[in-house]
């Protein structure tokens, strides 16, 4: 099996835009002969339908569909809610004796809800689709888990679309099942597939952004006085985190459509390229002094949210949750610190990037 890792900015930048590069796996040889191995782990990133393994108009069809709910207008009507639920999280947590772990109790909850609301899930289903997610994304996840966490969360959305059938309400996945019932645009396994999609991508990366963010601001204490000071603003330490600390460390896969010569390296038809969004935003070729992280960079101009036909549709909504949540967080605890012997574990994944626990103290 040859995968090339795109690791330096422009040419993943080029790749990403090019329209030899597809994302159907049917491109891919390995896929397309039988070869990859059984319980292979990476195996639901690469087959389920929908946007992410979608060209040409058929990704279109499903990108028009869904992108709806994230135009500019609706995010910003989402901006009130957002704050809300991030006062109440605040709440919470203010209470909570000897500090808390940011990533549980704050950096989890609000995009979780987030999406929830926009796809009408009760609270309940909630959490057992993280829990279900999370083992989707693991690298340490056993071959079984994973392939039972690919049946659980089918079979949860499969009973989230019935459910929506019969009651009909105020959300995305009703919009959804009326465009496939008026015009026949989006098939079953379409539907369910860009439910999960919006699902994982539209908590678990912003999860990881504002878990990386509090991070690196308490490690740079200068840094994080400035933005508070007004100096920076929280758009600013969101871009620059994107780069320095990207919420996803690799995303698989694209491929080939035909023989691609990149840097004098030939990429053959029918190889699997993987985008390394995490050592793209270190690369020293295009960021002066990559390794640091320096809110003062300009421009940004990272990838870590995609380029080209495949940018990520919840740019603006991640955006919007991360500044809004970071902005109330340090507003409230403007004293925020790691809790003494916190530590730094990562994530066991192969595609989210950030810490397991974020213990901190407000005073």
């Amino acid at each position: 099996m040859v995968v090339w890792a795109i690791a330096h900015h422009d040419t993943l930048q080029q790749l990403l835009n090019d329209p030899r590069v597809g994302k159907n796996p049917q491109l891919w040889d390995t896929f397309r002969e039988g070869r990859l191995p059984e319980g292979w782990p990476l195996l639901n990133f690469v087959t389920v339908p929908g946007m992410i393994t979608a060209d040409g108009e058929d990704h279109r069809r499903l990108r028009g569909l869904v992108s709806q709910a994230f135009t500019p207008r609706r995010i910003t009507e989402l901006q009130p809610r957002i704050e809300a639920l991030t006062a109440a999280l605040l709440d919470r947590v203010a209470v909570l004796e000897g500090g808390f772990d940011l990533r549980e109790h704050f950096a989890y909850p609000l995009p979780m809800q987030v999406i929830g609301e926009l796809l009408g899930l009760a609270l309940d289903q909630q959490d057992e689709l993280h829990e279900l997610s999370d083992t989707l994304v693991s690298s340490s996840a056993t071959p079984e888990a994973a392939i039972a966490a690919q049946r659980g969360l089918f079979a949860l959305l499969g009973s989230v679309v019935a459910a929506k059938r019969a009651e009909p309400g105020d959300d995305l996945t009703t919009d959804l099942i009326a465009a496939r019932a008026e015009t026949d645009r989006l098939s079953e396994e379409e539907l369910v597939g860009t439910l999960l999609l919006m699902l994982v991508a539209g908590h678990e990366t912003t999860l990881n952004l504002i878990t990386n963010a509090v991070r690196a601001l308490l490690a740079h204490p200068g840094q994080l006085r400035q933005v508070l000071e007004g100096t920076y603003s929280w758009s600013a330490v969101v871009e620059e985190t994107l780069r320095y600390d990207s919420p996803v460390g690799q995303f698989p896969l694209r491929y080939a459509a035909e023989d691609i010569e990149v840097g004098g390296v030939l990429i053959r038809r029918g190889e699997a390229l993987l985008a390394s969004y995490g050592a793209v935003g270190r690369d020293s070729a295009h960021f002066p002094d990559a390794d640091r992280f320096d809110l003062a960079r300009q421009p940004t101009r990272h990838l870590s949210l995609g380029h080209g036909p495949h940018f990520c549709l919840g740019a603006g909504l991640a955006r919007l949750e991360a500044e809004t949540a970071l902005r109330e967080l340090f507003g409230r605890f403007p004293d925020l610190a790691l809790a003494e012997g916190a530590a730094a574990e990562p994530i066991a994944s192969f595609v989210s990037n950030s810490v397991r626990t974020l213990r901190v103290r407000t005073s």
